[in-house]
C-alpha cells in the first residue's frame, strides 16, 4: 500500500502538468489574437494608401462585335433562326518585356504595429510583333487600345507616362475588356480599319506606384526580363518564380528574373480571364523579426519547460527526502507560463532579444526567491535558477536557429533524458516508495 503512494505522487504531478496546459493555450490564443490585430492594421494602411500591387502588361487589345445566327426553340416547340450580337476582343502579348525600378521603402505606424510600405519607380518597355485581324464573317473590329493592369490604381503617384513609338498617349482609367482581370489604365491606339493594326514596335510606361508590403509582376511576354532593387535588406521572394540572380546585403537587395512564356501559363490564363490564378513573381518587404511567430514558437516549448521543471522537483523531493506540496508545484508552473505572456507584451515595445532577456530574468528572479524558501536553502534555489537559466538559453537558441531547431531540440531532449537516467541509475524505487510521506 505504501508503494502506491509514489505512483499517486506522480499521478498528481501529471495532473498538474495537464492543468497548466490551460494557461499555456490561453497565452497562445492571445498571440493569435495579436496577429489578427496586426492583419487589421495592414488592412487599414491598404485602405488609406494602396494595397498589395500587381502589374499586368502592357497588352494590346482589339475589341470586336460579331453577328451570329443561332437556332432557338420557340414556346410552341418550333425552331427558328435568330441573329445575335456577340462581343469579344483579341489580346496580344508583347514579344519582349523589360521591367525595372527601385522600391523605396517606408513604414506606417498603426498603434503598436509598423507596416512596411513602398513607392515603386517603375519603368516598363514592351516590344510587339505585327498583328493582322483574323478574317471572320460578320465580325467588325473596334478601336484597339493598350491596357496596363495595376491592382490598386490609388497607388499611382502623379501622372504616369505612356509613350508608343516615340508618341506620348493620353491614359484613361480602367482596363475596359480586361476589367474582370485587373484594374488599371488604358490608352487608345490609332485604328487602321479592316486591313489590320498599325505598326506597334515599342511601348514605354513610366510611373511611380505606391503599395503595401508586396509587389507582383505577371510575365506576360514571350521573353521577360525583370530587375528590381530596394534599400530594404530583408526581402522575401515568392510567387511562381524565384529570381535568376539576387544579391542581398545590409544596403538592400537587387534581383533579376529571366522568364520565357514556355515556363509560364500567364498568356493562356489572361485569354481565359483567370484573374486570381495568374502566374506571377512576387517580392515582399518583410519584418526580419516577426515577434508573433517567435513567441508562438516559444509557447510550443512551454509544456517541455513545465515538465522538465517538475521532473527536477520530483527527483529532488525523492532523493533529498524534502517534501514539496502540489500547490508549490502549481505556483512554479504558473511562473513558467507567465514568462511567455511577458515575452509577448514586451516584444511589442522593445527588440525581441531584450524582451526575452527581461522576461527570463524577471521569472528566474521570482523563482529563486520562492524556491529558496520551498527548498529551505539559497544554494538549492540558486541551483534551480541555474537549471532554468540553461533552459531559457536553450530555448532562445532554438528560436534564433530556425533551420536547426529540430536537430537542437532532439539533442537537448536526448541530453536531458541521459542526465536523468545517469542521476537515477542507482535509485531503489521500491525503497523510495516505502519511504515517501
Amino acid at each position: 500500500m505504501k508503494s502506491m503512494k509514489l505512483v499517486l505522487r506522480f499521478v498528481v504531478i501529471g495532473a498538474l502538468v495537464l492543468a497548466l496546459l490551460v494557461p499555456l493555450a490561453m497565452i497562445r490564443g492571445v498571440v493569435h489574437e495579436r496577429e489578427q490585430y496586426r492583419a487589421q492594421a495592414v488592412e487599414r494602411v491598404a485602405q488609406g494608401r494602396a494595397g498589395e500591387q500587381r502589374l499586368v502588361g502592357p497588352l494590346r487589345v482589339v475589341p470586336w462585335t460579331e453577328r451570329r445566327e443561332v437556332a432557338e426553340r420557340a414556346a410552341d416547340g418550333s425552331q427558328r433562326v435568330v441573329t445575335r450580337e456577340v462581343n469579344g476582343h483579341l489580346l496580344q502579348a508583347p514579344v519582349r518585356l523589360d521591367v525595372q525600378g527601385t522600391l523605396q521603402p517606408a513604414e506606417r505606424r498603426v498603434g503598436l504595429f509598423r507596416i512596411p510600405v513602398y513607392g515603386w519607380q517603375a519603368q516598363a518597355v514592351a516590344s510587339f510583333a505585327p498583328l493582322d485581324y483574323p478574317a471572320v464573317d460578320g465580325r467588325a473590329y473596334g478601336q484597339p487600345y493598350l491596357a496596363i493592369g495595376i491592382a490598386d490604381v490609388r497607388g499611382l503617384v502623379g501622372a504616369p507616362q505612356l509613350v508608343v513609338d516615340g508618341r506620348p498617349l493620353a491614359l484613361a482609367a480602367g482596363t475596359r475588356d480586361l476589367a474582370a482581370i485587373s484594374g488599371g489604365v488604358h490608352a487608345a491606339l490609332p485604328d487602321a480599319g479592316a486591313t489590320g493594326l498599325p505598326a506597334l514596335r515599342e511601348v514605354h510606361f513610366d510611373a511611380t506606384i505606391d503599395g503595401t508590403r508586396s509587389l507582383a509582376i505577371v510575365p506576360v511576354a514571350d521573353d521577360n526580363r525583370i530587375d528590381l532593387a530596394s534599400p530594404w535588406p530583408h526581402p522575401q521572394f515568392g510567387g511562381r518564380f524565384l529570381p535568376t540572380r539576387r544579391d542581398i546585403d545590409a544596403d538592400g537587395f537587387r534581383a533579376h528574373w529571366a522568364l520565357s512564356s514556355l515556363a509560364s501559363d500567364a498568356q493562356a490564363q489572361l485569354r481565359r480571364g483567370e484573374a486570381d490564378a495568374l502566374d506571377a513573381l512576387q517580392v515582399s518587404l518583410v519584418d526580419p523579426v516577426d515577434v508573433y511567430t517567435q513567441v508562438d514558437r516559444a509557447t510550443k516549448y512551454g509544456l517541455l519547460f513545465v515538465l522538465l521543471t517538475f521532473v527536477a522537483f520530483g527527483l529532488f523531493e525523492l532523493i533529498k527526502r524534502l517534501p514539496i506540496h502540489p500547490l508549490q508545484y502549481l505556483l512554479v508552473g504558473l511562473a513558467l507560463a507567465i514568462f511567455f505572456l511577458l515575452l509577448l507584451s514586451l516584444s511589442e515595445h522593445i527588440a525581441f532579444h531584450w524582451a526575452y532577456l527581461v522576461s527570463a530574468t524577471a521569472c528566474i528572479g521570482v523563482q529563486v526567491m520562492y524556491l529558496s524558501g520551498v527548498l529551505r536553502s539559497w544554494r538549492r534555489g540558486l541551483g534551480f535558477a541555474a537549471m532554468l537559466t540553461a533552459l531559457y538559453g536553450a530555448l532562445y537558441c532554438l528560436l534564433v536557429s530556425e533551420d536547426n531547431a529540430l536537430l537542437m531540440g532532439s539533442l537537448l531532449l536526448f541530453g536531458i533524458l541521459a542526465a536523468i537516467m545517469w542521476i537515477t541509475r542507482k535509485v531503489d524505487w521500491y525503497a523510495l516508495g516505502n519511504e515517501v510521506r
